[in-house]
């Protein structure tokens, strides 16, 4: 009979080191609510290691209680002088939970006790001819447990890389030792990760080699005599009381009052019903992909409606609602594969491509009196332009309702958004066409046209009950005037596209090939010989045994070649600087050169799709392709923008842009009277900050170095940053990063009084809200869970700001399409990029298009500081900047 296996996870412990596995991209893992996810999905990504290598019949997390346990009573400094854990990680803890939960696992903590303790007790004490143990933990205290049955995984670096102790391994990595000296060795040598202290002098080497020659720590003291006498000596005899202590402390209590049964903790598979939307909140896409998801529905009412190839006049009235149907996500390119429309009274569909020529059918889509209901008028909008021109007269946006209601929901999808108002009668896209490469229409027509007959039947209910819930919250105006008249403005945008100038990437592609040649000849020159860069085995060679450069990070396969690695060494050999400079281009090269070639369509133009309803802020996002995201901060970056230009050859792009709207904001709403200052006398707000937090009188002595400082704590005050963000973001201490934070609220004491006065409403509330009335709700705001409440603090404050600023573009690019389009303008609007608007202009309309754009931005709203624009023109978007 095969032997179930336990499997012990040291939820602190793995936590930490998942931090820290993703540690260089801490900034690119965040969900659309700012929540910092790189431990989280870390976190994931060790758990299916662990779980596919182990094939566990039972599992549990056990987490420590508390900072303080029993061994802080035998010795106070225990532990003592550990770094405050980063509030990015704290921030992330509570979600762990939750994902252990969805994963199906529990997780135990006990008081006074660490997780060692109940990993201990349970690992000891289960039979060990029914199990087989297996630990999983980045501590190595925890390789005193190993045994026969019970194996120690420590987690290295990376999140797949882990080390297994048994018995015989600890034999082989510590000359002979046994699992149970470990104990001893740490008694004489003491462990800085735990503040025990160990014996003075005493390290790991000595200590094996006196437990080789007696065996325990006990056993030194029983011979202690009979020693030569040396230092050491005179040591461990000073020392004796700390050596039996230290010992006591590193020992794992295995006799733990944990109350858990083994039966208890067998596992059975995730609870999907809990996981899929947790990765959804996460924005885990790769996770949810590979989830083995049945989302058939047997039970749904039978629904009628009728099949249709050529509808009549008498099909269509003035209030309905409209659905069309593509298989993918791009409605730039897919193609629409079926059509519904209907009301209370009758559902009609079809999928006969005569649709789109068909008279009653077009008029009423091109009828603004014809109101539609739709869900995701944006993409009904383009996806039809393509067919018949663009349609008009939505009436109201389920996508775009639902968001404004509820941020956190950004799922994408109409069965989302019924689930949420507990609305049952319609099944999930990928239960109809299945996923991945299986993706398809169903066999059986009457499957699908009963999948688009439910849609409208969606969307008709949910319509009033989402108006309703705006009116209540007083959120009509924001939808109505803002974010419905956005959307078709987007629609527009995205039709418009921008030209792209496909022989100046194919140019710039053999330039970069030809730079990165270049710079690939130099390393090789340095480096003395020819190797594979883009190998990390062998550029580990190359630095840190050819070169003998430190070594920062070591991984399964040899030396860390990672990003925050080179960072680390780059002063301490040109060569490393090259390293880094040939990988930045290489990724230019391969995602916005080449990416940018492969989406360019017939009429030559890249289309982006902009997300209306991703983030919590209201800001928007741009896929497909992301034309938010290219590099700007490195030239060979910037020249990507050399490719993008106006439609005709004596036109130009034009770009406007809020210059700092977001300290703006926040010089509006916290009324800090110097903040204030600064921006109404026209100051360098950067240089104005260094003077007042760095102590610094003349704006002459304000160096770059130090006004780069001052910007970094600018804005990182706006998006809450912590110490730990900050020192990292500046290469210094955190305590330096608090003490410059302190200093900035004891200069600017408006903002933190408007900080305070942020988190007091929302505690009251239960949400955050922009100065036009969007809401982000933070349900953890009076949590009393310090981890997520301080998350939910943090948001308060930088939400209103960051949406406030959103909310004033959107505004301004409303007023802009409505004079554009009454003065009967050539120039047409084609990009948002964060504070910036691109157009492309003719020159004959340039200085009134100026004029225009800078009017309508900076009167956009009244603000007690003055909003500013720069602006700029040129051939091509590279020359606008």
């Amino acid at each position: 009979m095969a032997k179930n296996k336990l499997l012990l996870v040291d939820g602190n412990s793995v936590a930490f080191r998942a931090f820290y596995a993703l540690h260089g991209s801490l900034e690119n893992f965040k969900n659309p609510s700012g929540l910092h996810t790189n431990a989280i999905y870390a976190f994931n990504l060790m758990f299916e290691n662990v779980m596919e290598k182990e094939n566990p019949t039972h599992v549990l997390v056990a987490f420590d209680a508390g900072k303080t346990t029993f061994r802080n009573e035998m010795y106070e400094e225990y532990k003592g002088g550990r770094a405050k854990t980063p509030g990015e990680l704290n921030e992330q803890l509570p979600y762990i939970r939750e994902l252990i939960n969805g994963l199906g696992i529990s997780y135990y903590e006990l008081k006074n006790y660490e997780a060692d303790d109940i990993i201990g007790t349970l690992a000891s004490q289960v039979d060990k001819n029914q199990f087989d143990v297996t630990v999983l933990t980045g501590d190595r205290d925890l390789t005193q447990l190993a045994t026969n049955n019970i194996k120690v995984a420590i987690t290295k670096k990376g999140v797949s890389d882990t080390e297994d102790y048994t018995p015989e391994h600890i034999a082989e990595k510590y000359d002979g030792l046994e699992p149970k000296q470990i104990i001893d060795m740490k008694g004489l040598a003491g462990d800085a990760s735990d503040n025990i202290p160990g014996v003075t002098k005493v390290g790991d080497k000595t200590a094996i080699k006196l437990l080789n020659e007696y065996g325990s720590v006990e056993k030194i003291y029983q011979h202690i005599d009979d020693m030569k006498q040396s230092k050491m000596k005179d040591n461990l005899i000073n020392n004796k009381d700390t050596a039996l202590l230290s010992k006591k402390l590193a020992t794992i209590n295995t006799s733990a009052p944990v109350d858990i049964s083994i039966d208890s903790l067998k596992y059975e598979g995730s609870h999907l019903e809990k996981l899929i939307p947790f990765y959804k909140e996460m924005n885990f896409r790769s996770f949810l992909d590979n989830l083995d998801v049945n989302e058939e529905n047997n039970d749904l009412d039978d629904i009628l409606f009728e099949v249709v190839n050529e509808p009549t006049e008498d099909m269509f009235t003035d209030d309905m609602a409209l659905h069309v149907e593509m298989l993918g996500e791009n409605y730039h390119v897919e193609d629409i594969v079926g059509v519904a429309w209907g009301n209370d009274e009758k559902i009609y569909v079809t999928n006969s491509e005569s649709i789109f020529s068909n008279e009653a059918f077009k008029s009423w889509l091109l009828d603004k009196k014809s109101q539609k209901r739709v869900y995701n008028a944006k993409s009904t909008q383009v996806a039809l332009n393509r067919y018949i021109g663009l349609p008009e007269g939505f009436s109201f946006d389920v996508l775009v309702a639902a968001y404004l209601l509820d941020t956190t929901d950004n799922s994408g999808d109409i069965e989302g958004i019924c689930a949420h108002y507990d609305y049952h009668d319609i099944q999930s896209d990928e239960a109809v066409y299945g996923k991945g490469a299986k993706k398809g229409l169903p066999e059986d027509d009457e499957v699908f046209f009963a999948h688009l007959a439910r849609k409208i039947k969606a969307i008709q209910w949910l319509t009033p009950k989402l108006e309703k819930e705006l009116r209540d919250k007083k959120q009509m105006d924001l939808y109505r005037d803002m974010e419905a008249p956005i959307s078709s403005i987007l629609a527009e945008m995205e039709i418009t596209g921008i030209t792209v100038d496909a022989n100046r990437l194919n140019k710039m592609k053999d330039e970069f090939a030809q730079r990165l040649n270049d710079i690939e000849e130099k390393i090789f020159d340095q480096a003395g010989e020819r190797f594979n860069i883009n190998s990390p085995k062998q550029l580990g060679h190359i630095l840190f045994e050819k070169m003998e450069l430190p070594v920062i990070k070591k991984t399964k396969t040899g030396y860390s070649t990672a990003v925050d690695v080179l960072e680390q060494l780059k002063d301490q050999s040109p060569m490393v600087e090259d390293i880094l400079q040939y990988r930045q281009i290489a990724k230019i090269q391969s995602t916005y050169v080449e990416g940018l070639l492969k989406v360019i369509l017939q009429d030559g133009k890249v289309h982006t799709r902009y997300l209306q309803t991703l983030t919590q802020t209201g800001r928007l996002s741009s896929v497909d392709p992301n034309l938010q995201n290219i590099p700007i901060r490195l030239e060979e970056g910037r020249k990507i923008r050399q490719a993008f230009v106006p439609r005709k050859q004596d036109w130009v792009i034009y770009s406007s842009d809020y210059s700092q709207i977001e300290l703006r904001v926040l010089a509006h709403v916290s009324k800090d009277e110097h903040l204030q200052e600064a921006f109404n006398k026209n100051q360098d707000i950067h240089a104005s900050t260094a003077m007042r937090v760095f102590d610094i009188s003349q704006p002459e002595d304000v160096t770059p170095n130090i006004r780069r400082q001052a910007k970094a704590v600018n804005f990182g005050i706006v998006y809450g940053i912590s110490d730990f963000g900050l020192s990292q973001n500046l290469g210094i201490s955190r305590k330096e990063a608090k003490n410059y934070i302190d200093t900035y609220f004891e200069r600017y004491p408006g903002v933190k009084q408007y900080m305070n006065d942020s988190v007091a409403q929302a505690k009251e509330k239960g949400y955050a809200e922009t100065l036009y009335k969007r809401r982000r709700y933070l349900e953890s705001i009076n949590s009393s869970n310090f981890n997520l409440r301080s998350f939910a603090e943090r948001t308060a404050i930088n939400s209103p700001i960051q949406g406030s600023a959103a909310d004033i573009l959107k505004i301004a690019m409303i007023e802009l399409d409505k004079q554009l389009k009454e003065k009967q303008f050539k120039a047409s609007m084609l990009l948002q990029v964060h504070d910036e608007l691109v157009f492309e202009v003719p020159q004959d309309e340039l200085e009134t298009l100026d004029q225009l754009v800078k009017g309508v931005m900076e009167k956009a709203v009244e603000l007690d500081v003055p909003l500013i624009t720069e602006s700029s023109w040129g051939k091509t978007w590279y020359d606008a900047k």
